[in-house]
């Protein structure tokens, strides 16, 4: 299976319209962009004023060969994420994904630990998310038809994830939206700033309320923890919760999506993965390489260097992205084809280096423990043909909606 199952073909759209069009860009056929610059332009100067990834007056580059961008995000000293926090920071606050060297590493430890396979796998967390799937399930289960990307993909992380905060989950969709309005801070700064306004005023409130009576949740793990001797201020938890929440939820939503996109696509996998659930976790590293969620990282160079034999100098921005990386035919066999059965999958879609995702674990077994419940629960599993759906984004990837009908178990 190729990405020409992908929808509309937008074959007069170049790298400098996209690159203006937002994370979540409309458009499906964005590999064939990146495979012409791979070929002719892999270390592309971003034209001035097309991209919000240029840095105040500096130059801004655009990587897409995986040698290139793995090299990058490996030497954390020459390519600092400093510039996360003057970008995202805005919104977000002080967050790991803006700090370098030892300030990251100490704030990393606060939450890596929580997100361990032991940690997630002992205890009745596993079986909690189960549960939480299936009750997603529920409601749309007897309809016999639905769109898994709304009535699932989108929900069940979110879900998941508010309960490992020990959040309330009242206001599940709200804190979603919020979070995804986080991420158009640079296309709409009105709306990206409201939405982090929104979100301090929400969950200020219920780190103050962790202080005083703690549990076992993310939350009271922060508020206790220290860092050079002193606790986290409330506006530094509430930083890092913006960020779990967006990271934790919004990119296994995409993940999710284009899980489902494939399968349904392609009805001789989707037989075979019924017949043989030890397939999913092959399933999940194929899909993180074919269609990354996280489609670009942006770094910026801390002294004159050079990618690619082009000059990048000090202060320029770089940005890395991870899916074209991951469609590299000089790293992968028909890297445009979608194969389960790939014995070279080293695909970045997690990152790389020092900044590789903590809740890589947690994603993994909240895809496996879904994909079960969908296959267990949903028989006969079809693409609703009167509906297409196509992956779509540049910044962030997915499937913009997965109409499905379905017979219920």
């Amino acid at each position: 299976m190729t990405d020409t199952i992908a929808g509309i073909q937008e074959d007069a759209l170049d790298i400098t319209a996209l690159l203006g069009m937002g994370p979540m860009a409309p458009v499906s056929n964005t590999h064939a962009i990146y495979a012409a610059l791979r070929k002719e332009q892999p270390v592309f100067e971003i034209p001035a004023g097309a991209s919000v990834s240029a840095t105040d007056h500096n130059k801004s580059f655009l990587i897409t060969r995986y040698a290139d961008v793995k090299r990058v995000l490996k030497e954390d000293a020459t390519y600092s994420s400093d510039i996360n926090q003057r970008t995202m920071g805005v919104v977000m606050g002080p967050t790991i994904i803006g700090m370098d060297g030892k300030e990251h590493l100490k704030h990393r430890t606060l939450i890596t630990p929580s997100m361990t396979p032991r940690v997630l796998k002992g205890g009745n967390f596993e079986s909690a998310v189960r549960a939480t799937a299936h009750e997603i399930i529920d409601t749309f289960a007897d309809r016999g038809s639905a769109d898994l990307h709304h009535d699932f993909c989108f929900k069940y992380p979110l879900r998941v994830f508010v309960d490992l905060l020990g959040l309330p989950s009242d206001d599940l969709d709200q804190v979603h939206r919020w979070g995804i309005d986080l991420c158009l801070v640079a296309h709409d700064p009105e709306k990206g700033l409201i939405a982090a306004d929104k979100l301090l005023n929400y969950l200020t409130p219920l780190v103050q309320a962790k202080r005083r009576t703690p549990g076992s949740d993310i939350i009271s793990m922060l508020v206790d923890a220290e860092i050079n001797g002193e606790k986290l201020s409330d506006y530094e938890v509430v930083s890092f919760l913006r960020l779990l929440v967006l990271a934790g939820a919004e990119t296994t939503n995409h993940l999710l999506g284009t899980i489902c996109y494939v399968l349904l696509h392609d009805p001789a996998l989707m037989a075979r993965v019924r017949a043989d659930r030890a397939l999913i976790p092959s399933l999940f590293q194929e899909a993180m390489r074919w269609e990354s969620p996280i489609g670009t990282l942006m770094r910026e160079a801390t002294a004159d260097t050079e990618i690619g034999n082009v000059a990048i100098p000090k202060g320029s921005g770089v940005l890395c992205h991870i899916g074209a990386a991951n469609r590299d035919e000089r790293q992968f066999r028909e890297p445009d084809s979608f194969d389960i059965d790939r014995q070279d999958n080293e695909h970045i879609g997690f990152g790389y280096g020092p900044h590789y995702c903590a809740g890589s674990h947690l994603a993994k077994m909240e895809a496996e423990v879904a994909i079960n419940a969908l296959l267990d629960r949903l028989q006969d599993l079809e693409p609703d043909h009167a509906k297409p759906s196509r992956i779509i984004g540049f910044s962030f990837r997915g499937p913009d909606s997965l109409p499905v009908t379905f017979r219920s178990r």
